[in-house]
């Protein structure tokens, strides 16, 4: 576990000291672990950029708006759906929900032309509509909910009916609210897949002001002279978010993912 933990662990130490270092050293061999001298500006060049627009903060706004909005959406619609597949039976069944499966096996390479073709008629380029709506389904998530739903009592579905809730009050008051381990999982899980999404907003984001955290980060690639530094820098930054998102909900996620396996066995 020790050794795992390392090789795990290295590449984000070593995103951490190269942010505080020049080009240079970074790409120096064998590679200094520590800094000979402490290189701060590394994360104001990162901010600021290389063109001084600071479009980092815009950009940053951008993610935090379309990973929060999706989350929040696609959790919802997952917990609906899992619902309906876990405590629900009707002619198809089975039918409905392989077909749910199979779009987990479609790499989303398969199908981002189609939908950028889709978004751009419907006129949804350059918003953040045409960089949410595509995920609110989140076939993993689905899944994942309907797992840990197969695992809810009955009874408490049944005495909810019997004091008169409705099936979306039950499924809010009952079933959404005593489901935080799973809403937990599946909100890291798609957070993260948000937050990090590189091909989808690169295609659909053509405009600066539009553009999120990921594509942010490839314009250093693109300049002539790349700062690796300040690159690394943005790196930094840009993982703050899921660090802290992960930490506030660890405890959730990972009860969510032991109710996971013990509704997959």
């Amino acid at each position: 576990m020790a050794a795992v933990l390392i090789v795990v662990i290295m590449p984000i130490v070593f995103m951490f000291t190269a942010s505080l270092m020049p080009s240079s050293e970074i790409f120096a061999m064998p590679y200094r672990w520590i800094p000979k001298k402490i290189h701060w500006e590394n994360y104001y060049n990162a901010i600021a950029g290389n063109d001084r627009s600071f479009m980092f903060i815009r950009n940053v706004f951008n993610s935090l708006i379309v990973a929060s909005v999706t989350t929040v959406l696609s959790v919802f619609v997952s917990g609906l759906a899992g619902y309906g597949l876990s405590k629900f039976r009707f002619r198809g069944q089975k039918v409905v929900f392989m077909m749910i499966m199979g779009r987990m096996m479609i790499p989303f390479e398969a199908i981002m032309i189609p939908m950028y073709i889709t978004a751009v008629r419907l006129g949804l380029q350059n918003t953040y509509a045409g960089m949410i709506l595509p995920f609110i389904l989140n076939t993993f998530g689905l899944f994942q909910m309907r797992q840990y739903l197969m695992t809810f009592p009955d009874d408490m579905l049944d005495a909810g009916r019997i004091d008169g809730l409705g099936e979306m009050g039950i499924f809010w008051k009952l079933v959404f609210k005593n489901s935080t381990p799973a809403i937990a999982t599946a909100a890291i899980l798609c957070f993260r897949g948000q937050w990090d999404n590189l091909l989808w907003p690169l295609l659909i984001a053509q405009k600066e002001h539009m553009k999120t955290i990921p594509t942010y980060i490839v314009k250093f690639t693109e300049e002539k002279f790349a700062n690796e530094g300040a690159m690394m820098a943005v790196a930094v930054l840009a993982s703050i978010p899921i660090i802290i998102l992960f930490l506030t909900l660890s405890k959730y996620f990972l009860g969510g993912s032991a109710m996971y396996s013990a509704g997959k066995e």
